[in-house]
């Protein structure tokens, strides 16, 4: 369990087959940046990029994790060495909870629509499947990878949420372009209630 809280922003240094099965998935090793690794051991989760991933080894300042070929089919941004990815560690119950209830399990990729300064602020728009946007509304949550958000509006087959500065400057938010793939979760609340209600 995360709260969107972004603690770190890491890099993505290696890229190797979990075997040589092609369908196993990937090993990924990932530069940690600022993130304190000296309270993890393997087997702990940690969200990079709002993926929850299990850590397989680390060190002082790097850690690998092994995503399944179907995390790989359903999320995006894990396929290439380089990237920065938006980092978390698990939320413990003696936690400030300052974002939301985040699962880590993606539910869907969506498309950056805009990108652009509203004020001191951005607006980021983004095109969602229907899976997800039907558990969006004003004023709700959303993750953006990994990200904790709040939804603006929602119309059509788009919602849109407000950038502020300490976000952009802390997240790989930053580096968003109309066009990019974003991993997206829904609030979780809001699904169980739908799940309740059989809508």
């Amino acid at each position: 369990m995360f709260t969107g809280i972004i603690q770190a922003v890491g890099e993505i240094t290696q890229i190797q087959p979990i075997s040589d099965d092609s369908n196993n998935g990937l090993s990924l090793r990932i530069f940690a940046g600022e993130l304190d690794l000296s309270d993890v051991k393997v087997g702990d989760s940690i969200a990079v990029n709002g993926v929850c991933l299990t850590i397989t080894s680390f060190c002082v300042n790097q850690f690998t994790v092994d995503v399944s070929q179907e995390t790989l089919s359903c999320t995006q941004g894990f396929n290439q060495t380089g990237i920065c990815v938006n980092l978390e560690k698990a939320l413990r119950l003696s936690d400030r909870l300052g974002g939301h209830l985040v699962s880590g399990h993606v539910d869907a990729t969506g498309i950056v629509v805009k990108f652009e300064p509203a004020g001191e602020s951005y607006e980021l728009i983004i095109r969602a499947p229907d899976s997800i946007l039907r558990y969006l509304t004003h004023k709700g949550s959303v993750t953006v990878n990994g990200v904790s958000l709040t939804v603006n509006q929602v119309e059509g087959n788009e919602f849109s949420v407000n950038l502020i500065p300490h976000t952009l400057a802390m997240t790989t938010l930053n580096e968003l372009v109309p066009g990019i793939r974003v991993n997206l979760e829904s609030d979780m609340l809001a699904r169980y209630v739908a799940g309740l209600l059989n809508i």
